[in-house]
């Protein structure tokens, strides 16, 4: 019997759709249509909500990972920390404050007013007229004020040398251990902080300045007292609260700039739309980036007034925590120069009008370059048709060795930025006036014909 008879086999209906198939009326069909995009559009709403969370912790995170890399690469590492501190040996408000200190602290060793109380007895006890006894007393002015200039020229000479420079790095490269216990709570080491202050202890440089004075004639410079060693670098009711924030910010400073590029690459990934998520991305890293800055401002100002003027000059305080931050600000300025050519760069691979009219004008003058070369016998033959079928892969390539060479580079700063980009914009015009090289020349129109067309 033939199985195709059978009564078990099933019968196609009259309108030959497959056998247990239903076909779609117009209104199913519409209905189906508009169940997909429902979909489709929560689908994305799913995606773009979770691409805005993490765009969100990314952003909140951003300015915390760039201190805490700041504080992991300088202040724990010895090296790094000695850079920071070193030019301040060289200047001069800071050397001001050192040689006034150290002078004063000769002076207050040294008693004036007792040599010229002997001088006066002795010229009574041999019988000099009053007015001679009289002229010895009034000599501890001029005598204390010709000491002091000596003294001062001293320190002066010792403090602007060459030996204080050594002396300041070799003290800085045993206080950096110091710095951290400060920032840890631990109490030693020669910067310490007592109570509601932090201090400097300059007692190898008092050293260094007690040995050159007792050479130099002043036998009392040794008798420099070791407590006044200290120069107090300012006050702050909140150390604790920075020292609390120092620990945490240790603990996850290794950690914390990675995930903040891995939040903001999921946030990217992420978005329905890369192109647009990159720019939103950027230009948000870019005003953190701004808030940081504002915020060391803000900082700055809050120092300068922590710091009593009687034991440090605005000017050497200013100094002082201008030289400090300073890697950290130029981090900052640099990762704010990259966000922003990011985001110009993102922009620019869109369909704007702007970038639509910049690209036109740049594969024009491009491609005019390339086809003259080739006019004049510098075809790039294969090699160029390659590049020009493949020219998204090579501006990729290109473009993603730049990101690497910035990523490489040893804090990178908006010189070594701007060189980057420099070489990357010009390999990139190089490759498109190669890829152009290797077309056929647009043919010129003959004279005689462009007349008659004109004509």
């Amino acid at each position: 019997m033939n199985p195709a008879a059978s009564p078990d086999s099933p019968e196609p209906d009259s309108g030959g759709a497959a056998p247990g198939s239903h076909a779609l009326t117009a209104a199913e069909q519409a209905e189906y249509e508009r169940l997909r995009r429902a979909a489709r559009v929560r689908h994305r709403r799913l995606r773009r909500t979770g691409a805005s969370l993490l765009l969100l912790l990314a952003l909140l995170l951003a300015p915390l990972a760039v201190v805490a890399s700041w504080l992991q690469e300088t202040v724990t590492n010895t090296d790094r920390y000695v850079e920071t501190v070193a030019p301040l040996a060289s200047d001069p408000a800071v050397q001001n404050v050192v040689i006034n200190r150290l002078t004063n602290r000769v002076m207050d060793n040294i008693d004036v007013k007792a040599v010229t109380n002997a001088l006066s007895n002795s010229l009574k006890d041999a019988g000099a007229p009053p007015r001679v006894v009289a002229a010895a007393d009034a000599l501890s002015g001029p005598l204390h004020d010709t000491v002091k200039a000596a003294v001062d020229r001293v320190v002066t000479r010792v403090i602007t040398s060459d030996t204080f420079k050594k002396v300041w790095v070799g003290a800085n490269r045993r206080a950096q251990p110091a710095v951290v216990n400060v920032l840890t709570g631990e109490h030693k080491g020669v910067v310490q902080a007592q109570g509601n202050t932090i201090q400097l202890n300059v007692g190898q440089v008092v050293d260094k300045v007690k040995q050159r004075l007792v050479d130099e004639g002043f036998e009392k410079a040794s008798a420099i007292p070791t407590p006044d060693r200290t120069i107090t670098l300012f006050h702050t009711k909140e150390l604790s609260k920075a020292q609390d924030a120092f620990r945490v910010l240790n603990v996850v400073g290794v950690w914390l700039p990675v995930v903040t590029v891995v939040l903001a690459g999921l946030a990217v990934w992420t978005a329905p739309g890369h192109r647009a998520m990159l720019v939103v991305t950027a230009t948000g890293v870019a005003v953190m980036m701004v808030v940081l800055l504002v915020a060391l401002a803000v900082a700055r100002q809050f120092y300068l007034d922590s710091v009593p003027p009687s034991e440090l000059p605005a000017d050497a305080a200013a100094t002082i925590y201008d030289t400090f931050v300073r890697f950290l600000r130029d981090t900052t300025r640099t990762l704010l120069v990259i966000s922003v050519i990011t985001a110009l760069s993102a922009y620019m691979f869109g369909p704007g009008r702007a970038a639509s009219a910049i690209r036109r004008t740049a594969d024009r003058a491009t491609t005019a370059t390339g086809r003259a070369l080739g006019r004049i016998g510098a075809r790039t033959g294969p090699v160029g048709r390659w590049l020009g079928h493949h020219r998204k892969w090579t501006t990729g390539v290109v473009i993603a060795a730049g990101v690497l060479a910035l990523l490489l580079w040893n804090e990178p700063t908006i010189g070594a930025v701007a060189l980057v980009i420099g070489i990357v914009l010009a390999v990139l015009i190089l490759l498109a006036i190669l890829a152009a090289a290797a077309l056929p020349s647009a043919p010129v129109p003959a004279a005689g014909l462009e007349g008659r067309s004109t004509a």
